[in-house]
């Protein structure tokens, strides 16, 4: 790993590339055997872990108040896709590529981007070959998909390894309560129904005020800290096994692409605490107990915040089909596969037009049995 010559803190670069000691070509990380690989002489070499510890937390207060060390800090060379927005980490040699999340040709720039170290990551374990595979059988799934979208996917068209930026919060919370519980309870009553008597149970809620306390611990509440792709893709991904994070080293990146961050830590957090409190309204509401619950206030004491940068494997497929771009991701983990999809007009006309065949015909031998 190499530096800039300049020494002062916000001019230090990392450059995440690994020559091989044999032929001097650029290794990359293989996810099938966890290590560096040189696919020009076949070389291999351990990960340099080095004295990377943790994942270890940081403290959101001092991070919000400019109070981090310097060594939690560092400088990438950032591009900005003008279509998707995603902010995507370039080498120095590279200076014209397609956009890995929207195919958009992207011109780099050698402008840096400070912003907070990754502390966790992800290793890739799915290989290339492999998420293709599961975005073949997942393109195979769909209806009415064009068979040039089909073709896309049996060509094997090249995914791009992406490292997607997450921040997870942790936090220690003490709500405090005040509503009403309420327990159902049937009486009996008399109806006319057709000009006939009949007894019938009636539900009625009998309410009583109800106040209390709930605690709960958060850990390693996952936000994305991304707008490059749609949420409902991202969140389809899920669940991560984030107990298997390790300690970001830059090791893991080599041959693959890493997204600087676009959502800052405080947006983050408040996306953290939203859910935070949906899960605590959940808490109260259990703890107020009966049938139904109103819940009339929670006052919540939070204390404890820290949070991580960390980095999740995605191998990504953007492409183009008549004009549109459609993007695809797979998990580079379990390979679970969530995209967007085209719809074949032609197909959907040709099965309305059979369905409406079908359908005369059932009703034409149906009306000559009768």
């Amino acid at each position: 790993m190499t530096h800039s010559d300049d020494n002062s803190p916000s001019a230090v670069l990392e450059d995440h590339r690994f020559p091989c000691i044999t032929c001097g070509a650029d290794m990359r990380f293989a996810p099938d055997r966890g290590e560096l690989v040189c696919d020009h002489c076949g070389a291999s070499e351990v990960l340099d872990i080095g004295d990377a510890t943790g994942p270890n937390e940081l403290d959101y207060r001092h991070a919000i108040e400019n109070l981090l060390p310097q060594q939690a800090m560092e400088d990438t060379r950032v591009s900005e896709c003008p279509n998707c927005g995603a902010h995507v980490e370039f080498d120095a040699e590279v200076h014209a590529t397609d956009c890995p999340f929207c195919a958009t040709p992207v011109v780099t720039d050698t402008g840096l981007h400070r912003q907070i170290k990754p502390k966790g990551i992800l290793p890739f374990t799915l290989t290339e070959t492999t998420a293709r595979d599961a975005m073949s059988d997942w393109l195979g799934g769909l209806w009415f998909a064009p068979n040039g979208l089909k073709e896309f996917a049996r060509k094997g068209r090249k995914l791009s390894g992406i490292y997607v930026p997450y921040w997870t919060f942790d936090a220690d919370t003490k709500s405090q309560y005040s509503g009403m519980r309420g327990d159902d309870y049937y009486v009996s009553k008399t109806v006319m129904r057709n000009g006939k008597s009949q007894q019938v149970r009636e539900r009625r809620t009998r309410w009583r005020n109800k106040s209390g306390r709930v605690a709960r611990f958060f850990d390693d509440v996952l936000v994305l800290a991304s707008t490059s792709l749609p949420k409902k893709y991202t969140e389809g991904l899920e669940p991560w096994d984030l107990q298997a994070m390790e300690p970001y080293v830059p090791d893991y990146i080599a041959g693959f692409r890493a997204e600087s961050y676009s959502v800052d830590l405080k947006d983050g957090y408040t996306s953290a605490r939203g859910y935070m409190d949906r899960v605590i309204l959940r808490d109260v509401k259990f703890d107020i107990g009966g049938d139904r619950q109103r819940v009339a206030s929670v006052h919540t004491q939070i204390s404890d915040v820290t949070f991580k940068h960390v980095l999740l494997p995605v191998w990504l497929a953007a492409y183009k089909y008549r004009g549109k771009t459609y993007r695809l991701v797979v998990n580079g983990r379990s390979g679970r596969v969530q995209g967007e999809r085209p719809w074949s007009i032609w197909k959907i006309t040709f099965a309305a037009i059979a369905l409406t065949l079908i359908a005369g015909a059932i009703g034409y031998f149906a009306a000559q049995y009768q």
